[in-house]
């Protein structure tokens, strides 16, 4: 480590330090807060408490960021958006403690923020940071927000904490309600769900292992290989993870798997396959016996596949390092196209997805969705079945796709997805749709292709 990495390091010591210095990332890079946050956790001398401290700081400033900085653009003289980023950090770690946390007195929250930017800015920003959040502690209970009769969007995104843009394409479709319901599932800690791997252990061995270190749990909403935790617990580091009994995997993903409807024996393509969540279902169904190919264009994510799957002891997939566009083979039996996209539909764990995402983004990347799944129509056998899903709930990566796909390739049908799973998840169109507020799991889609001829 040189100088001044030592400098700044022992600048934004301690755990709230630790967060600033995150946050200022985030917003200067195109890096994802996850990956930040677990170099942070890897390099740092933190303890336990301090470690999930830190987590809880990141991720609620970047899942509040839109209401923290409409009341601290209330308070702070000039325009707040233009502050400099630590300056801005700093401000927003500390009201989110006064906001949502109650373990540490407001008084020290103030004083521990004042000091920091102190240290780093001198003794004017310290003299701001001190007035802005007295007078925010001064007003917290007659703080106001945008009136929903006035502007319905500008209450949504400053209340809910979501970009405008999105708030406005939400309210239309759902209704202020459903929208509401919405945002505020997009703003919950999230749940940790697990899979029981059978490859290695059945379901009533499992539940026991949970029972014994009383970790309590209710099963998947509509799915009972998956688990739904009621705390969070530092559980990569149990020794039965390590062991393979079990993954962290959200419930949605084991929809496309389920519509796959794979038998033991069959050849199985999964083309956008990292990080093997749904390959590893696929070959639990299978009880290991068939083929699925699993295709990436990055090496690096093959490798941590190979060493997931390892894990849990699967043995009938073959990974192929390639862009899936340009993947030749032998026709499948099934093909999975789990298809790169926006990722809206999970923003309870992903909170920071929300801030990096614009419409443009969208619209970038169907093009890419639509040639994927033109790709799949052609590596599937007459009789099999393409499954192209996403986990957004944008309609152009969705069903639009799949309409646009079925008016230039009349040799497949679409199959309604309720034969399969249970029809609360199934839509209008006869595909899953699912919603975080209404069916207490990630917003996912799936639809279930049969290629006729």
């Amino acid at each position: 480590m040189d100088i001044e990495e030592h400098r700044v390091k022992d600048l934004y010591s301690g755990v709230r330090g630790t967060a600033v210095k995150i946050l200022d990332r985030i917003e200067r890079t195109d890096s994802y807060l996850d990956k930040l946050l677990d170099n942070e956790l890897k390099n740092s001398d933190l303890e336990g408490p301090d470690k999930a401290l830190l987590y809880e700081l990141v991720h609620g400033v970047v899942r509040w960021m839109g209401r923290l900085d409409w009341i601290l653009s209330g308070f702070y003289k000039g325009q707040f958006s233009k502050a400099i980023p630590v300056l801005k950090n700093a401000l927003r770690v500390a009201l989110y403690q006064v906001m949502f946390l109650d373990r540490i007195p407001e008084y020290a929250i103030v004083n521990e923020a004042v000091d920091f930017v102190k240290k780093l800015q001198g003794q004017k920003p310290a003299d701001i940071t001190n007035a802005v959040l007295r007078n925010i502690i001064r007003s917290k209970n007659g703080l106001r927000y945008p009136d929903p009769n006035e502007n319905l969007v500008s209450y949504l995104a400053a209340y809910y904490s979501h970009p405008t843009w999105l708030a406005k394409r939400w309210v239309e479709r759902y209704g202020r309600e459903n929208v509401e319901a919405l945002m505020a599932a997009n703003n919950e800690r999230p749940v940790l769900t697990l899979r029981i791997n059978q490859l290695k252990i059945d379901k009533h061995e499992f539940e026991s292992l949970l029972q014994s270190v009383n970790l309590k749990y209710s099963p998947g909403v509509y799915n009972n290989d998956f688990y739904r935790l009621q705390i969070l617990t530092n559980i990569q580091n149990w020794q039965y993870f390590a062991e393979g009994f079990f993954t962290i995997q959200d419930e949605s993903t084991g929809n496309p798997c389920l519509l796959l409807d794979v038998k033991q024996g069959m050849r199985v393509l999964d083309m956008c396959a990292a990080p093997g969540g749904k390959s590893a279902y696929l070959a639990d169904i299978m009880c290991n016996v068939g083929e699925i190919i699993a295709t990436d264009k990055f090496e690096s994510r093959i490798r941590v596949m190979e060493g997931n799957l390892e894990r849990l002891g699967v043995a009938i997939v073959k990974f192929v390092h390639t862009d899936a566009l340009e993947y030749e083979a032998e026709p499948f039996d099934r093909v999975l196209v789990d298809a790169p996209c926006s990722g809206l539909g999970t923003l309870s764990k992903k909170p920071d997805i929300k801030w990096k995402r614009d419409l443009l983004d969208i619209k970038r990347l169907t093009p890419l969705q639509s040639e994927l799944l033109d790709k799949a129509a052609e590596l599937v056998k007459p009789g099999g079945v393409v499954v192209y899903s996403t986990c957004t709930i944008e309609p152009e990566e969705n069903f639009e796709i799949v309409s646009k796909f079925l008016e230039t390739h009349t040799n497949f049908r679409l199959d309604d997805a309720s034969k399969f799973v249970n029809k609360n998840i199934v839509d209008e169109n006869g595909c899953i749709s699912t919603l975080p507020h209404r069916d207490k799991m990630d917003g996912a889609f799936s639809a279930r292709l049969i290629r006729i001829e």
